[in-house]
């Protein structure tokens, strides 16, 4: 089994960034002259970097090209086609509004365009259901926080936009400025996702789940260091959206065998495999799927269970929730 076997298997993706997940075609758009090693070097984050921090420097370039409703289609457009390679059939896609509105865009425009443009290219596209996750950053104020709370309250009713994250770095900002607005969103039952565990060990992810209400977590993957998490994580249905390759990447741990995925998965943990930037991280599902398959001998068992506890997770209708579960189960 290798990397081509699993581009066949069909697979959802909850944790993927839109500005993280560029590819080459689409800078071309704006820069045809641009060289591969020019486009490796401004929009691909190196393998291995210092921490999450430097990992986030490189979403600069990819914002730039962000800013304009021909860059936000494109970015959309952009994003499909690659799930439609990786035979991806549901994907929550995340970006921050209010990092879109440098050149005269509101943060009601920018959810509009993606929003619009994720919907033309379902009806182009039906195999892929595509969804969005509006985020918050850590680094943003209370008022930050609050204006992508309204946007999602605004934007939902027209079933693009189904839920909120925080995103940024977990390392040197707490959460005191956002947990009044996670407050009202959680009231609003507006569906929660949030980045933690990553950077910070289990007592980062103690404090979201206790200040933010979250039923996922971005990454999550230190709740291993504590066994009374773990329990709390399976008891409470806390689903953790894993990215092993971009753990790698960010140095949270020095190689893909020493990862908790395959432990936090037998341990019964709920949880997913994603990429979390295909173009920052440099890979697609396919790929992370044959290094699960390399190093700790996962087939198709596995990924098909992670996929039904992705759906079951995610922030979906029931009856299509049930529909893809079927698909799933059956393929």
């Amino acid at each position: 089994m290798g990397q081509k076997m699993w581009k066949t298997e069909p697979k959802i993706e909850l944790h993927l960034h839109l500005d993280c997940s560029l590819s080459y075609l689409f800078v071309q758009a704006f820069e045809p002259n641009i060289t591969l090693d020019a486009y490796r070097k401004d929009f691909v984050a190196p393998a291995k970097c210092k921490d999450l921090a430097e990992f986030l420097t490189y979403t600069r370039r990819s914002l730039e090209l962000m800013q304009t409703e021909f860059g936000l289609r494109l970015a959309a457009q952009d994003v499909v086609r690659q799930l439609l390679e990786d035979r991806v059939i549901y994907a929550e896609i995340r970006y921050a509004p209010l990092l879109h509105v440098q050149q005269g865009l509101s943060g009601d425009d920018v959810v509009a365009i993606v929003s619009d443009e994720l919907l033309k290219q379902r009806a182009i596209h039906p195999s892929l259901e595509t969804r969005l996750l509006l985020c918050t950053l850590r680094h943003f104020t209370t008022r930050q926080s609050q204006q992508t709370a309204d946007l999602v309250w605004r934007h939902a009713p027209k079933g693009v936009v189904v839920g909120i994250d925080i995103a940024g770095d977990e390392a040197n900002f707490p959460l005191d400025a956002h947990a009044q607005v996670f407050d009202q969103v959680f009231a609003r039952h507006i569906p929660i996702t949030a980045h933690a565990g990553e950077s910070k060990g289990p007592e980062s992810v103690w404090e979201t789940l206790k200040k933010l209400h979250p039923s996922r977590l971005g990454h999550g993957i230190r709740s291993w260091e504590d066994k009374n998490l773990i329990s709390y994580l399976i008891s409470h249905r806390i689903h953790l959206e894993v990215c092993p390759s971009s753990n790698i990447q960010t140095a949270v741990y020095g190689h893909y065998s020493q990862h908790p995925v395959n432990r936090l998965f037998k341990a019964g943990v709920s949880l997913s495999i994603n990429t979390d930037g295909r173009a920052l991280n440099n890979i697609s599902l396919g790929q992370e799927y044959d290094r699960l398959h390399q190093i700790f001998g996962w087939t198709k068992r596995e990924f098909r269970q992670c996929n039904v506890n992705a759906l079951k997770a995610a922030f979906i209708a029931p009856d299509l929730r049930q529909r893809f579960i079927n698909f799933i189960k059956n393929s």
